[in-house]
């Protein structure tokens, strides 16, 4: 049987394109591999978002070189943003190993050519056909590919992430994604929950909504939906447990929506929201739309609505123009907030976004450092005294796998807990008493019997 290897770095929308790849390939009689020399098929699914993500793709496209070189009857596909909506001529130029370039969430060019392998001639030219009709559309703005539930690999995951809308039509200054993922496009609700039914039917017990901009879900539908609509009508589906959805945006975080988080059982308190920076300035230059009084308030209505919501953030340090004083702005309003978790990063200019044809790259690399440490530092801190507040406490926990001989599984607001407990509980709701924390993990002891699923 031929076998397929793929290689996935980036975020949660990468795994669950590369998810899909893997069942698109198992349709075609494929099964996986990781021995990559044992492989007729190689994904690599790549991220450009950060340029440690980039040169890592690089270097796995320059030590497959002599792979293909010395398997001309096998495939080599690159994926994700590194390709985006469509492969630029310098890029087929720079890797002419590669085979198929496929675009973010699209697995048709891979199947189209291995199809082409496997069926007659007219049958492969359709398919073409249909490939060039779609990526000949402006703006990237072709039609989303239905995607059935997925086929996955061996035992299902307790948890899974579904893509609901994506590209982006927010562009940022800083940000690649709208020029590699193209515009968005929403997912028709009565697809995205056949999807989730179809995960159900296999074990998964909780699934993550996905978007670049998830709250913008439904915006290019003309009206006929929205994130609260969808949100309810996979809180209907039979045997799921939990439902999570990210990321979202301040401007389009509205208060409907959060009701709905605040009524439906199944959906979880945990809010992923990106500030950014604390500094109204240069969230002006990154082109974010809103204050930090604006940000504030958010904050403030989501505590309010959602009692006991768990939220993050994310934080660029760094960013062209931030002066010393700006930076203590964003450090100050992450120290006012107590926000759970901050995703940090230094700000490294993309090729093609706004930032990097406009701004200068100013602020050295020295500096960068300096201010994430600093705010790694409160960070570990803030999060250290939030979870202490939960010592003692009893708390519902999901239980995903084991890990170093304990269950490994997370509350409702995302935090992990490991316990240890000799029954087999994975997938099952457990009452978990705390017993101790850290800035990063829970430890507990399961206290009664685990709800049924």
């Amino acid at each position: 049987m031929n076998k397929y290897h793929i290689w996935t770095i980036g975020c949660q929308m990468n795994v669950a394109d590369s998810t899909h790849v893997g069942a698109e390939l198992e349709k075609l009689g494929y099964e996986p591999t990781n021995d990559v020399d044992a492989a007729d098929v190689i994904v690599l699914n790549t991220c450009v978002v950060r340029q440690s993500a980039e040169d890592k793709a690089q270097g796995k496209l320059g030590a497959l070189k002599p792979w293909r070189k010395a398997h001309p009857d096998r495939t080599l596909a690159l994926m994700g943003c590194m390709v985006g909506v469509r492969p630029s001529p310098k890029l087929v130029e720079a890797y002419p190993w590669v085979d198929v370039f496929m675009a973010p969430s699209e697995a048709a060019p891979l199947v189209g050519h291995l199809r082409s392998r496997l069926i007659e001639e007219e049958l492969a030219a359709i398919e073409m056909q249909q490939l060039r009709s779609r990526h000949e559309l402006q703006d990237g703005a072709y039609p989303t590919a239905s995607i059935k539930h997925l086929a996955l690999l061996g035992e299902a995951p307790v948890a899974a992430n579904v893509p609901v809308v994506y590209g982006c039509s927010h562009a940022c200054t800083f940000c690649i994604i709208p020029f590699r993922r193209g515009v968005e496009r929403s997912r028709p609700l009565a697809e995205i929950v056949s999807e989730v039914r179809g995960l159900v039917a296999q074990g998964v017990r909780e699934v993550t909504l996905l978007g670049q901009i998830v709250d913008r879900y439904g915006y290019d539908l003309d009206g006929e939906t929205d994130l609260t609509a969808l949100l309810e009508a996979v809180h209907a589906v039979d045997g799921l447990l939990r439902i999570r959805f990210l990321t979202s945006h301040p401007n389009y975080l509205d208060d409907r929506l959060l009701e709905a988080v605040a009524a439906l059982p199944k959906v979880m308190p945990h809010i992923e929201v990106p500030i950014q920076a604390g500094d109204d300035e240069v969230l002006a230059h990154m082109r974010r739309g809103y204050t930090v009084d604006d940000y504030r308030r958010l904050v403030a209505r989501i505590r309010h609505i959602v009692p006991g919501a768990a939220i993050h953030t994310d934080v660029i340090v760094g960013f062209p123009g931030e002066t010393a004083a700006q930076f203590e702005g964003t450090y100050d309003i992450l120290e006012e907030l107590h926000l759970e978790k901050t995703h940090m990063a230094r700000y490294s200019p993309r090729p093609g976004t706004v930032s990097a044809r406009k701004m200068d790259d100013d602020v050295p690399d020295a500096e960068k450092h300096r201010r994430l440490a600093l705010l790694e530092a409160q960070h570990e801190r803030i999060s250290g005294e939030i979870n202490e507040r939960w010592q003692g406490a009893a708390v519902e926990v999901l239980v995903e796998e084991k890990h170093k001989g304990k269950w490994r599984g997370r509350t409702p607001q995302n935090r992990l807990v490991f316990f240890e407990d000799s029954r087999d509980l994975r997938g099952q709701l457990v009452p978990v008493q705390i017993t101790s924390t850290s800035p990063w993990a829970m430890q507990g002891l399961a206290t009664d019997a685990p709800t049924p699923t």
